[in-house]
């Protein structure tokens, strides 16, 4: 088993914002919106969307703690546990992100145009937390 380090990313708020516009477009391009049931058509675009979201999430909170796993990935666990210890907002918002953004729809991919649109506020939440997080850091 091969272990790929990361590189280092020059501004990963801005990368992380960068994942955000292309699940939007994904969204808004590909997975057509009934605009009289305000569901989208094609689940999935959904669910491509809703990873996009999820690892644009994983790589700012990945720079912000500077989390890094020498035997491989990283579970859900092991972010509630150092997100948890520093800041139980965020906490918050990344618990209702897995929910939304990787459960909802990127496994489920659920049609709701609401979930979506709730995924994509609350990965914007997360990325301006952190944002603020690292400038402090700084």
């Amino acid at each position: 088993m091969s272990i790929f380090k990361k590189e280092p990313i020059a501004d990963p708020v801005a990368e992380a914002r960068r994942y955000v516009q292309n699940a939007k477009e994904l969204l808004d391009g590909k997975a057509r919106l009934d605009t009289e049931t305000q569901a989208y058509q094609d689940r999935k675009y959904i669910r491509m969307a809703g990873n996009t979201l999820w690892n644009g999430v994983l790589l700012i909170l990945d720079t912000t703690f500077q989390l890094e796993n020498k035997k491989g990935r990283l579970s859900i666990y092991d972010y509630r546990n150092v997100v948890g210890q520093r800041d139980k907002k965020l906490l918050d918002m990344v618990n209702r992100g897995y929910d939304t953004m990787h459960l909802a729809m990127g496994y489920d991919g659920n049609l709701e145009k609401a979930i979506s649109s709730a995924g994509i506020r609350i990965a914007n939440d997360i990325i301006d937390r952190c944002e603020v997080m690292l400038v402090k850091a700084a």
